[in-house]
């Protein structure tokens, strides 16, 4: 089992109590989460929330839900360094934007897949080349029925473009 950051026999401070330049007590409420091997976690955290923030959310959390409340804490404080204005906001707004242009590129994709395939298939039955099956089988009322089909694919992509740009 981890000693979290604390050797045996001489006892280091973690992290915080390293930056805060106090006394590790055996009990420590940050010693479990904060490893003296791992300093700017803690440094990030505290320039963020404030040390005594901490050890207050701390306290009043059960044990087993404090280390969640840690990697939340660590990764919003380390978000705001790199952000200051929006945090994890503006990474979760960034990611979803980036979902958002990813599923346009893929619908028009898929659009072309479609545009293609009829295509193809209207370049082989033009030639000879379709299925054999009663109703490719040339006759007038076929090749009527054929020419007056709209293709599947027929949608207005500069519109589609158009209204992926107005969000």
């Amino acid at each position: 089992m981890k000693e979290s950051g604390r050797k045996q026999g001489a006892p280091s401070p973690c992290a915080a109590c390293k930056l805060l330049r106090r006394r590790c007590a055996q009990d420590c409420v940050f010693a479990p989460y904060f490893p003296a091997d791992e300093p700017q976690k803690f440094a990030n955290v505290h320039k963020v929330f404030g040390a005594s923030n901490v050890n207050k959310m701390l306290q009043e959390l059960p044990v087993h839900q404090r280390g969640d409340a840690v990697s939340s804490m660590v990764y919003e404080a380390n978000a705001r360094v790199r952000d200051p204005v929006y945090g994890c906001v503006g990474a979760i707004s960034s990611l979803q934007n980036q979902i958002d242009v990813l599923q346009t590129q893929l619908a028009l994709a898929q659009a072309e897949v479609v545009h293609l395939r009829v295509r193809q298939t209207a370049s082989l039955s033009s030639h000879g080349f379709g299925p054999a099956s009663p109703s490719n089988s040339g006759s007038p009322s076929s090749k009527l029925v054929a020419s007056q089909t709209k293709p599947i694919y027929d949608m207005d992509l500069a519109h589609y473009e158009e209204s992926m740009w107005t969000c």
